[in-house]
């Protein structure tokens, strides 16, 4: 069984892997977003192939641009640190995600080619990946906004209006990153309702510009608790590799090249950056 022709960027000659799902809970997620900038470097230039890299980090609310503009942020941040959680602000839009130990993040890095990698064939790409990963239960995903989720999207995955996955792209130095989390395990209300919480604790019922989702726990779950099967990141990944290896004549395990440690350690500072701003203007306001 081959992916449809829509997903024929799964079909690679090689995928270069780069696993760091089991890292544990000192791997920052301003690193990973960090190495994703690297790698669209790198695969931009054809110094690396498609490149597909796993990632878990523990623990952590990873907000959008549009997030850093709540009025009282700072509030919002310290009741989500208060509650065990580390806070970032990523380089890139979207709005709060939850990620912890159940949460499997996957990127997948394309180069984008001459005519370029229209923007609905790399969410394409991963939501025909994810639904040949689970077989015959790939059959009951839907992608389609879920109003009441946490960070909606048009490509929100879901099952029987319940979305366990979000999927989102960063185009930068002719590479384009694919990313989506997937809620594997645990409960996907709770994670839900912690967003609601952070929402309320920041807006204060305050109306701002820009309308911030009014998110209904009841409308997100884990894989796991949709297909009421035993699932984890590890059968996941398993899943992952086999399908990518169907795909493609071998796969590479890799990590980053000395040469993209340096391009990486720029990114990474940028993030610190980026992150240091939000947090001391906040603060001084």
């Amino acid at each position: 069984m081959n992916l449809s022709s829509s997903a024929s960027l799964i079909s690679q000659p090689e995928w270069r892997i780069i696993d760091q799902s089991s890292l544990g809970p000192q791997f920052e997620a301003k690193h990973s977003f960090a190495i994703d900038d690297t790698l669209c470097a790198s695969v931009g230039k054809h110094e690396s192939q498609a490149t597909a890299r796993t990632w878990v980090h523990h623990n952590t609310i990873v907000l959008g641009i549009q997030d850093t503009k709540l009025p009282y942020l700072e509030d919002g941040v310290q009741f989500l640190r208060e509650q065990g959680y580390h806070v970032i602000v990523r380089n890139s839009g979207g709005l709060a995600v939850v990620l912890d130990q159940d949460v499997l993040n996957i990127s997948l890095i394309f180069p984008d080619q001459e005519k370029g990698i229209d923007i609905n064939r790399g969410y394409d790409a991963m939501l025909e990946l994810i639904k040949y990963m689970l077989g015959d239960n790939g059959d009951k995903i839907e992608a389609r906004e879920i109003v009441g989720s946490y960070c909606p999207g048009s490509y929100d995955l879901s099952i029987n209006g319940k979305k366990f996955a979000g999927i989102s792209q960063r185009r930068l130095r002719g590479g384009v990153a694919v990313q989506i989390y997937l809620c594997v395990s645990g409960s996907g209300s709770e994670r839900a309702d912690l967003i609601r919480q952070f929402y309320e604790i920041s807006l204060k019922k305050e109306q701002t510009k820009f309308s911030y989702p009014k998110i209904n726990p009841a409308t997100m779950a884990s894989l796991s608790e949709l297909l009421q099967i035993d699932l984890t990141v590890e059968k996941l990944l398993y899943k992952l590799l086999t399908a990518l290896k169907e795909h493609s004549q071998r796969l590479l395990s890799s990590s980053l090249t000395a040469g993209e440690q340096l391009v990486f350690q720029q990114n990474l500072l940028r993030m610190i950056e980026r992150n240091e701003k939000v947090f001391l203007r906040k603060n001084e306001g």
